[in-house]
C-alpha cells in the first residue's frame, strides 16, 4: 500500500460522526426594516453600483448607451434567445464586453444575488463579460441567507451562484485589485 492509500485509509477510519444540523428559529435571525436600501447599501459596499428610483428608465438608457457603443453584448433580460448563447465556450464569448442577466433572489444581509444556471444560461457570462448587469425585483429581496436557502431548490435548478459585486482579490500586500477573474463592474437595477 502506497503513502497515498494509508492517508486515505487513515482519515476514512478517523471520521466523526454525522451531526444532525441544529434546527435554526429564523425569527431570531437578521431583519431589516428596509430591506432595498440595506440591499443598495450592500451591493454598493461590495464595489457595486445599484439603481432604484427611476430603475426601469435607467435601464433603458443603460442599454441604449451600451448599444451605441457597439460593443458585444448580451441581454438575457426577456429571454427571448437563451438558447444563441448557451453553447458558445471562451473563446467565442471572449469579446463579451456587458452581459444582462436577470437575478430570481437578492439578499440584504450581504448585497449578494442568486442566478440560476436558467437565467444565465449559459454558465460562463457572469463571469467572462466585463461588466455585469443584473437586474432583480424589489419582491425578491429577502433579509438574510438563511431566508435565501430556503427559497432556492437546488435539485431543481441544478447550478446557481450567489454574486456580490464586481470580481477582486486582495494580496498579502493589501492591493486591491478589481476584475481579476471576472466582471469588472457590477451594476444593478432593483425594479
Amino acid at each position: 500500500m502506497g503513502a497515498r492509500e494509508t492517508i486515505l485509509n487513515a482519515v476514512a477510519m478517523n471520521k466523526p460522526d454525522l451531526t444532525e444540523l441544529p434546527d435554526i428559529d429564523l425569527s431570531l435571525t437578521i431583519q431589516y426594516t428596509d430591506l432595498i436600501q440595506k440591499f443598495i447599501e450592500m451591493v454598493e459596499a461590495a464595489g457595486g453600483k445599484a439603481y432604484y428610483e427611476n430603475s426601469r428608465q435607467q435601464l433603458l438608457n443603460d442599454l441604449a448607451e451600451v448599444k451605441a457603443e457597439g460593443k458585444f453584448m448580451i441581454n438575457l433580460l426577456d429571454n427571448r434567445d437563451t438558447e444563441g448563447w448557451k453553447n458558445l465556450n471562451a473563446g467565442e464569448l471572449e469579446s463579451l464586453d456587458t452581459c444582462y442577466l436577470r437575478a430570481g433572489l437578492g439578499v440584504a444581509e450581504n448585497g449578494a444575488m442568486w442566478i440560476s444556471e436558467r437565467q444565465m444560461s449559459n454558465r460562463l457570462l457572469p463571469f467572462i463579460c466585463q461588466h455585469l448587469v443584473i437586474v432583480l425585483n424589489q419582491a425578491d429581496i429577502v433579509n438574510n441567507m438563511h431566508q435565501a436557502y430556503q427559497q432556492i431548490d437546488a435539485a431543481e435548478e441544478g447550478f446557481g451562484v450567489f454574486i456580490a459585486g464586481p470580481s477582486k482579490t486582495a494580496d498579502i500586500e493589501q492591493n486591491l485589485v478589481i476584475g481579476a477573474h471576472g466582471a469588472r463592474s457590477l451594476r444593478v437595477y432593483v425594479i
